[in-house]
């Protein structure tokens, strides 16, 4: 008999299988089909090619496979795929009669003498009867018929276990393309997003561009009529019109400091001891009631860190958290640098850091540990550059720069006396020196105008240090000091090694000391920026009365680790320094940790300075090209953590009454920035921002800032429409190219307003302020516009 190899006789195979367990042959019903399968296979291929393979017809099952096969009508095979089917079907009759034999013999022959026939599948009792009926079925050769039993026994195949394997595959790759796609997707609206900004930015350059050209063609229109004018008269320009104020008075008025409410005409005027308390807050004084709990010395620090610490009060109430408090107050206002966290907290925590011995657990000197300080003078003189080691006794460590300047102006100043400084200025100088040590400070204001030597916006220049002492000493107040920031803090600025000797010479001339404050030398993020120290000079011009500070605060972004230094080689100084040290020492585990981090050069210059330059860098590039889209003038410096910004086109009146309002406008809408004000700048709507912070923070920070501004704009715009006889909003920057879109000043608007001396300074300015000659010169107007560079050429020569 012949059974078919498919599904439907399953459960004969297992019958069989049975049995031969039942003998001791341990099968399954898959290997008995199997089995039966090549069986046939064999017998079929003497048979038909009567070729004895493996010593002719010796095989030992092909006369049981003969008398079985060939007692029914023949077979026709055919070969598809590796496999044989049957044409023809077995007649029923001789089926059952085998199928009885089989059973009743049950095996007649042993497991030692053919174990392979007992593999042998038979069909069922139901199977048998439909033999007999499909006896007569007509074969039918060809594909067709190949093709559907290849197709029946395909689909009652096995499941095989590579299949999962291959569909987990399969379904794994379809989900890798599709992440892949989205991917891509994400990737392309984030181009194209970038390309959009960068349209805008580029249209916005182009409409500052035409409108700085307009301005310079309107300031050389009034010139030309001033001169028109004087040559009809027959006088010379410089009686063509009376000039009233002079050119300073008129730019300081247009600077915005003629409105209302302290501006720097009558703050300037007024003598220093009469403005020393209303300076060092936000608010007036006259708004806090005495307490009758506190000195007169008390009550005025209390106004102080009433007044001056209120944004900072309502940030740590409502501290922005991407999860816990997303609508909470984004902090640009504090000078941290959260950008390293990872870094630091992964080096500080390292084996080398945890040491803890008794003369760490012990008073120290109060100059502080001899192994720390040896730490310092080497990492100075190694980061300044200095010319020769620097000595160890020479270094004091104290709990932070604050606490520097607190004991400084005690040791150097007696109460009453002054310390002269440049504003705008690091708030947080008033509160360590005037708080602190009852020392006042003199103010040597710097302006956004270009006037006399300078050169760039809030220059510090030798003149305005001699005029600020002068005027200090007219009013009968002893200056001591000048104190200089460098980096300097807000304004980002770097000074020159020519500025630093500049500076050092008249504080020589004068006997001041010169505390220098270089807390921010590591963090020029930029290689066209080059820091020098004062420490690093060849030769100071007064090294006695120079000293030098520096902390970690800033420059390895751990603020909350409040550490120090001082470096003079002034002796009473520093010990004098260091009896001061009682109240403000280091605890011996934070100088052992902080030596640690010192003495590792390696990590700081390979890892640390690296990282940390580029991620100030990408953050400083993304804040500026934000105020640049936004249409904002910016101070474009590179270093520090801060952006110097002038937000006087979004005032009203150019008084520090509307920038407070400015300011509370911006912690309403979520934002902390510092005003103008705490840095005692001279000129109303001058803020600070700080950017050394994540992506995220930057970026909703921005947002809201955007906010602000654009509802900002267009009240005044409704407010202007109203009001359509009122100038042009007043006080904009002064234009230089570290000036980034400099905003319009406001123009005199006929001949008679100025002389031709003012509009020839202010051509200049406009002129350096751009590269407009340099894109629009004489050979270049000659090949685009060629007929008109004839007739001009032609009236240039008739002259």
């Amino acid at each position: 008999m012949e059974l078919e190899s498919c599904l439907r006789n399953q459960h004969v195979f297992n019958r069989i299988a049975e049995v031969l367990r039942e003998k001791g042959i341990h099968r399954t019903g898959d290997q008995c089909r199997e089995k039966i399968k090549k069986m046939k296979l064999e017998y079929r291929r003497i048979k038909d090619n009567s070729k004895a393979p493996r010593g002719g017809r010796t095989w030992k099952f092909y006369e049981v496979m003969d008398r079985v096969l060939t007692s029914r009508p023949a077979l026709a095979y055919s070969s598809l795929s590796g496999s044989m089917m049957a044409q023809q079907v077995l007649q029923g009759s001789m089926v059952e009669s085998y199928h009885h034999q089989f059973a009743s013999s049950a095996l007649p022959f042993g497991h030692s003498q053919h174990p392979e026939l007992m593999e042998i599948k038979c069909f069922s009792e139901p199977n048998m009867a439909n033999s007999s009926r499909i006896q007569n079925v007509v074969p039918r050769p060809g594909f067709s018929a190949l093709h559907r039993l290849r197709k029946k026994r395909k689909g009652q195949r096995m499941k095989d276990p590579l299949d999962d394997l291959l569909l987990k595959t399969l379904t794994s790759q379809r989900a890798m393309e599709e992440r892949f796609l989205q991917m891509e997707e994400r990737r392309f609206q984030r181009d194209l997003d970038v390309e959009e900004r960068r349209m805008q930015l580029e249209q916005r350059r182009f409409e500052l561009e035409r409108e700085h050209e307009f301005r310079m063609f309107n300031v050389f229109a009034q010139m030309l009529n001033i001169l028109k004018q004087s040559h009809s008269g027959g006088s010379s320009s410089s009686v063509a019109m009376p000039r009233g104020l002079d050119f300073s008075q008129a730019l300081s008025e247009i600077a915005g400091m003629g409105g209302g409410g302290g501006n720097l005409q009558e703050m300037r005027a007024r003598p220093l001891t009469e403005r020393r308390v209303d300076m060092h807050g936000f608010c007036n004084p006259s708004d806090f009631q005495r307490s009758p709990y506190l000195s007169a010395r008390g009550n005025i620090a209390n106004i102080f860190r009433g007044s001056t610490e209120e944004g900072y009060k309502a940030y740590h109430a409502d501290k922005y958290d991407e999860d816990k408090n997303p609508n909470g107050i984004i902090n640009f206002g504090t000078s941290e640098n959260k950008l390293c966290f990872d870094l630091m907290s992964k080096r500080l925590t390292q084996t080398d850091m945890n040491l803890m011995e008794p003369p760490l657990l012990q008073y120290p000197d109060w100059k502080g540990h001899m192994f720390l300080r040896e730490e310092v003078a080497r990492f100075l003189t190694y980061y300044c550059k200095a010319p020769a080691p620097l000595k160890a006794e020479n270094v004091i460590v104290l709990n932070g720069c604050g606490s520097l300047f607190s004991a400084l102006a005690t040791v150097l100043c007696d109460p009453g006396e002054a310390v002269l400084i440049a504003t705008p200025f690091y708030g947080g100088i008033t509160q360590s020196v005037f708080l602190y040590g009852n020392v006042k400070l003199v103010y040597a204001y710097l302006d956004s105008k270009i006037t006399g030597t300078s050169t760039r916006p809030f220059q510090l220049t030798v003149e305005k240090l001699e005029k600020a002492l002068q005027d200090a000493r007219a009013e009968g107040v002893t200056v001591r000091a000048l104190i200089l920031l460098n980096p300097q803090n807000p304004l980002g600025d770097i000074y020159s090694l020519s500025e630093l000797r500049d500076y050092l010479e008249f504080a020589k001339r004068h006997e001041l000391h010169v505390i220098v404050d270089e807390i921010y030398m590591l963090s020029v993020f930029d290689e066209s920026a080059t820091f020098h120290s004062v420490l690093g000079m060849d030769r100071l011009p007064d090294p006695q009365r120079t000293h030098v500070m520096w902390g970690i605060s800033k420059d390895f972004a751990v603020s909350g680790i409040r550490f120090g230094t001082l470096y003079t080689e002034n002796q009473d100084v520093a010990n004098a320094v260091a009896s001061l040290c009682y109240f403000h020492g280091v605890c011996g585990p934070v100088q052992h940790k902080v030596a640690q981090l010192l003495r590792d050069r390696d990590w700081i210059n390979q890892v640390y300075l690296r990282a940390n330059h580029a991620r100030l860098k990408a953050a400083h590039t993304y804040v500026t090209d934000e105020l640049k889209t936004l249409g904002v003038p910016f101070l474009n410096r590179n270093a520090g953590f801060f952006v110097w910004i002038d937000f006087r086109k979004y005032l009203r009146t150019g008084t520090f009454e509307e920038e407070m309002l400015l300011w509370r406008r911006f912690l309403d809408n979520k934002v902390l920035l510092s005003c103008g004000k705490a840095f005692e700048c001279s000129e109303p709507g001058w803020f600070r921002i700080i950017f050394a912070d994540k992506t995220h923070r930057l970026q909703l920070g921005m947002q809201r800032i955007r906010k602000v501004l654009e509802e900002r704009e267009q009240e005044i715009l409704a407010e202007e429409k109203e009001q359509p006889c009122q100038s042009d909003q007043d006080g904009k920057a002064d234009s230089t190219d570290e000036v980034i879109f400099v905003s319009r000043h406001q123009e005199p608007t006929c001949a008679g307003s100025s002389n031709l001396g003012d509009l020839i300074g202010l051509l200049q300015q406009q002129m350096r302020s751009s590269d407009w000659l340099q894109k629009n010169t004489a050979e270049q107007f000659a090949q685009e516009k060629p007929e008109l560079y004839d007739v001009f050429s032609k009236l240039v020569g008739k002259q």
